[in-house]
């Protein structure tokens, strides 16, 4: 019988959760950026291997100010995704010192009664020998630990290897050929607010929202893609769409070049710029 089962990978904002869940599963499922709330909703990646299937549960990373609606509701996708797992996989950065936020962030995993790995990430980084040793101090209240490199891959096959020494026996849970639990509209819509956070600064991408509304093959080679960027205020509009419409132009090329970096295909893509005070509620 085969091993299949749940986890969720947790911790801070900005940690490399994300980086992480890429790296192990060898595609890309979560969109990155050096931007804290990159990640809004829990994104499965899915990694078949002979042993079994696991299901890694990428989540917010958990901010210690959460008054504004949408970190609450980045918050309460944190919480819930630590529902029903068979083990938990807890990031930290020892880059930075722990603080308030990182004890937050434990308190949240304390009570859950299942297997769960410290994973100090980013030991490449020069700066990590500031704070390595308080993190390696946290070992104690995990049942095991590692050191990482996600952006590397350093080690990350033994973060891989305790995943699957966890989970009980049992069927898979998706076809053995998917690699992540998002549709090709919201994997693509991930896509294009990564490139409009790497593009934009200060607080103008939290302020947006993509949703695609059509993927149409139009040819053996072409494939038309219609998405709409929702800001919450009229005045953020000019700012995406850029001095001759040279903003925007960047982001659809930007997401051109990955999808026919990936792929045999041509895309064609049409990006509009609305203005919606509501669009929180577009993504619960």
């Amino acid at each position: 019988m085969k091993k299949s089962g749940l986890v969720t990978i947790i911790g801070r904002s900005n940690v490399g959760k994300s980086t992480l869940l890429n790296t192990i599963v060898g595609s890309k499922v979560a969109i990155t950026t050096p931007k804290p709330q990159t990640t809004r909703l829990p994104i499965s990646g899915i990694i078949s291997r002979p042993q079994g299937q696991a299901v890694i549960v990428d989540t917010p990373g958990i901010m210690q100010k959460a008054k504004d609606p949408l970190t609450q509701k980045l918050l309460s996708y944190a919480k819930e995704s630590l529902h029903g797992v068979d083990a938990v996989v807890y990031v930290v950065d020892p880059t930075r010192a722990l603080g308030d936020e990182e004890k937050q962030a434990m308190k949240m995993i304390e009570a859950i009664d299942k297997p769960k790995l410290l994973v100090i990430n980013m030991i490449d980084d020069k700066n990590a020998r500031n704070y390595i040793d308080y993190y390696r101090d946290l070992k104690d209240q995990f049942d095991n630990y590692v050191e990482v490199s996600a952006l590397t891959g350093k080690n990350t096959d033994l973060v891989e290897r305790w995943i699957f020494d966890q989970l009980p026996e049992g069927e898979p849970l998706y076809p053995e050929f998917q690699f992540t639990n998002l549709s090709n509209e919201t994997w693509l819509a991930e896509l294009i607010r990564e490139k409009l956070f790497l593009r934009l600064r200060e607080e103008v991408p939290y302020t947006t929202h993509v949703e695609v509304n059509a993927i149409e093959p139009r040819s053996d080679k072409l494939i038309y893609v219609n998405a709409t960027i929702y800001t919450n205020s009229e005045r953020y509009k000019p700012m995406i769409i850029g001095r001759g419409g040279q903003g925007i132009k960047e982001i659809g090329q930007s997401v051109r070049n990955e999808l026919e970096a990936v792929s045999n295909a041509k895309y064609y893509l049409e990006l509009d710029v609305k203005t919606d005070p509501h669009w929180l509620g577009k993504f619960e």
